[in-house]
């Protein structure tokens, strides 16, 4: 798979409560299938991976292969800190039809470099799907550092990409000085999609493209194309409202935005609350700032 473009981090709908709202995950998908989105990351941590429960994984990654159809890759999330169950959930993921593993690296333990290397060795050597290894300490309390990352993707042919969310573009110009020809590198914060393509990313994993998804396919798309005016014309458009869905937690804000677009509830699961009401009315004036109210 050749990863470029905008993909989304699917936010997970749950009905009055707290079951998975099934035709509002499905609503979700369509709309994607609709604007130019280039792949779906279901069950990542936009789509409130750590509170959903083993069948629940399961119905929200077969829910979103049913109804793409195969018009759109599908990356579903591996997101644990024990690294045979991690083993595991990878292999269910392929065996569901996955196209492709967004592995996280392990939080709460805290593992040294070498225990990180360790961990998606193990797990890359257990499927035959691409993964793209996920990187974001503010989450993980580790940072997976560029040499460690260029050892994984050396020895391990099935790692394809990274989702980089460390918010260091001195560390995106390091992999992608040493990554090898065709590895890809994924933006992991929406406000810094734009510079890290600049320098050679080829694209995000965005919580924004929830909610504005043919505006952050235009933008990647013109970032790709080596139009980068008009890329920033749309970066700076899109800056204010992906500030505003970052005011509390993720994916507070965003779920409280698809509410307000009329796609789907707005309440997140404990121990994530809603979003209060001074931050809704921000949020509120900026997506209809973008048009998208």
């Amino acid at each position: 798979m050749r990863f470029a473009g905008s993909y989304v981090a699917l936010a997970t709908p749950f009905a009055k409560g707290g079951s998975l709202d099934e035709a509002a995950l499905r609503r979700l998908v369509r709309l994607h299938l609709r604007a130019g989105t280039a792949g779906l990351v279901p069950c990542g941590s936009t789509g409130e991976a750590a509170t959903l429960s083993h069948e629940e994984y399961r119905r929200v990654v077969g829910m979103t292969l049913e109804e793409s159809r195969g018009l759109l890759p599908v990356i579903a999330g591996v997101g644990t800190n024990a690294t045979a169950k991690a083993v595991e959930l990878a292999r269910e993921a392929e065996s569901l039809g996955a196209d492709a593993l967004l592995v996280l690296s392990p939080y709460y333990n805290k593992p040294t470099q070498e225990g990180l290397y360790q961990h998606f060795r193990a797990v890359a050597r257990n499927t035959r799907l691409p993964i793209i290894v996920y990187n974001i300490p503010g989450r993980t309390a580790v940072n997976i550092q560029p040499k460690t990352l260029l050892r994984i993707v050396a020895d391990c042919p099935n790692a394809a990409a990274v989702k980089e969310a460390s918010g260091s573009l001195d560390q995106v110009s390091e992999i992608l000085a040493g990554a090898p020809q065709g590895f890809a590198v994924l933006s992991g914060d929406d406000s810094l999609t734009v510079p890290m393509m600049a320098v050679g990313a080829s694209g995000v994993i965005s919580v924004v493209a929830n909610v504005a998804p043919k505006q952050t396919a235009a933008m990647c798309a013109a970032a790709l194309a080596g139009d980068f005016k008009k890329a920033r014309a749309l970066h700076l458009k899109l800056f204010p409202l992906i500030k505003a869905l970052f005011l509390e937690t993720n994916p507070i804000p965003v779920k409280a935005a698809l509410e307000m677009l009329g796609l789907c509830r707005g309440e997140p699961r404990l121990p994530l609350t809603p979003m209060t009401a001074p931050n809704r009315k921000l949020l509120r004036r900026q997506l209809a700032a973008c048009g998208l109210l």
